[in-house]
C-alpha cells in the first residue's frame, strides 16, 4: 500500500476529485491510502436528494460547500476539525460491505492513542454510545474505495445546524439527542495533540511503524487531470443538485440493516413516466439505472413484479428483498 499526499488541499471538490482519480487512473498493482481535511462543507451521499438533506438557509449564510460524493450513505458535515481517510484498492469481491476490514487499522490506531473505539452497527465507529466516525464505500470496474470521517475537533453545533434530520431515520430524537450522540476524538485523548499530529500518528500506525512510509508521487499531469475532474463533476450543479421532476407518488421507508429509501414516481395514464430513487443505502450499482428501468412500466403489481424479477436488487441497494422492494414502489 502507498500513501498519496493531497498537498494540504482543503477544497472538497478537489479532494473528492483526487480520490476518484486515484481509484480510476493510478496503477492497480498497488493499494492506496489518502487522507484529506475539508473546509466547512456538506458532503452528500450518491443516492440522496440534496435539497432535502441540507438546511439551505444555513448553507447560504455560512457559505458552505455542498458536494455530492460517489459513495452511498447519508449526508455528513466536514470542517477543518474532521480528518477523512480513504483506502483505495482492487475489488476482490469480498471487501465491499466489509467495513470492518477497513476500519480495523483505524480502530487499532485509536486504541494505541488511548481512545476506546470500536465498530458498531452497519458502518460507524463509536466510543461508548457516542459516534466518532461514519464510513461509506464505492465500487466500479473491479476497483473500490472505503472511506470514512474521523471527528477529531469538529464544530459539533454546526453539524446539527447544517443538516436536516430525517424524521424517519431519527424517530423521536430531538436535536439535543443527536448532539449528545456525536463526539470529538479530542475528548478521549490522554494527551492533547493537533490534527496534523493525529494524522501522523494514524499514518505510522497503519503502516505498522515503518521507518519510511511508501509514497506515490503524483505528476503535474495527474494534478491537471484532478483539477479538470473537479471542475467537470464536483463543481457542477447537475452533479451536486440535479433536476428534480414533479413526482406524484412518494414512498419513504427505512429498512433495518439496509438504509432509508425515498422512491418517487410520476405516473401519467397508468404508466411511470419519471422515477427517482434516493436514500442512504449502499450498493455497487447506480440506483439511477433502476429508476430508468421503471420508466414506461405500468403502475400495477403484476408489471412491477415482473420487472423486479429481472433486477439484481442487492447489487444496487444492498441486502433488500424483492418483497421489501415491491412494498416501496407499490
Amino acid at each position: 500500500m502507498r500513501f498519496v499526499s493531497n498537498n494540504g488541499i482543503t477544497d472538497p471538490t478537489l479532494n473528492l476529485a483526487l480520490e476518484e482519480y486515484i481509484l480510476r487512473s493510478l496503477p492497480d498493482n498497488d493499494d492506496y491510502l489518502l487522507f484529506y481535511i475539508n473546509e466547512p462543507s456538506i458532503i452528500i451521499g450518491k443516492n440522496q436528494n440534496t435539497v432535502e438533506e441540507v438546511n439551505a438557509d444555513y448553507v447560504e449564510s455560512s457559505g458552505l460547500h455542498v458536494v455530492r460524493r460517489l459513495s452511498g450513505g447519508g449526508a455528513v458535515y466536514h470542517d477543518l476539525g474532521n480528518l477523512n481517510f480513504s483506502f483505495i484498492m482492487k475489488d476482490d469481491g469480498k471487501s465491499f460491505h466489509n467495513f470492518k476490514k477497513f476500519t480495523e487499522p483505524v480502530v487499532r490506531a485509536l486504541q494505541e492513542l488511548g481512545v476506546d473505539a470500536e465498530m458498531t452497527g452497519r458502518n460507524d465507529l463509536q466510543v461508548g454510545e457516542r459516534k466518532i466516525s461514519g464510513n461509506a464505500q464505492f465500487s466500479t470496474k473491479g476497483k473500490m474505495f472505503s472511506h470514512g470521517t474521523l471527528l477529531f475537533n469538529s464544530e459539533i453545533e454546526n453539524v446539527v445546524s447544517a443538516l436536516k434530520a430525517n424524521a424517519e431515520k431519527y424517530v423521536s430524537k430531538s436535536t439535543k439527542s443527536i448532539r449528545s450522540r456525536v463526539a470529538n476524538i479530542t475528548e478521549f485523548l490522554k494527551e492533547p495533540m493537533t490534527i496534523e499530529q493525529f494524522k501522523q500518528r494514524l499514518l505510522q500506525s497503519i503502516f505498522e511503524q515503518s521507518a519510511e512510509i511508501p509514497f506515490y508521487e503524483l505528476s503535474e499531469q495527474d494534478w491537471q487531470n484532478v483539477h479538470k475532474l473537479a471542475e467537470e463533476r464536483y463543481r457542477s450543479w447537475e452533479w451536486n443538485y440535479g433536476r428534480s421532476p414533479s413526482f406524484n407518488v412518494q414512498q419513504r421507508k427505512r429498512i433495518e440493516g439496509v438504509g432509508t429509501f425515498d422512491v418517487r414516481l410520476q405516473v401519467e395514464e397508468g404508466l411511470i413516466v419519471n422515477a427517482a430513487i434516493y436514500g442512504d443505502f449502499f450498493g455497487r450499482g447506480d440506483s439511477n439505472e433502476v429508476a430508468q428501468k421503471l420508466i414506461g412500466i405500468r403502475y400495477e403489481a403484476s408489471a412491477l413484479k415482473q420487472l423486479t424479477a429481472d433486477i439484481d436488487l442487492p447489487f444496487y441497494f444492498g441486502p433488500v428483498t424483492k418483497e421489501q422492494w415491491l412494498e416501496l414502489i407499490l
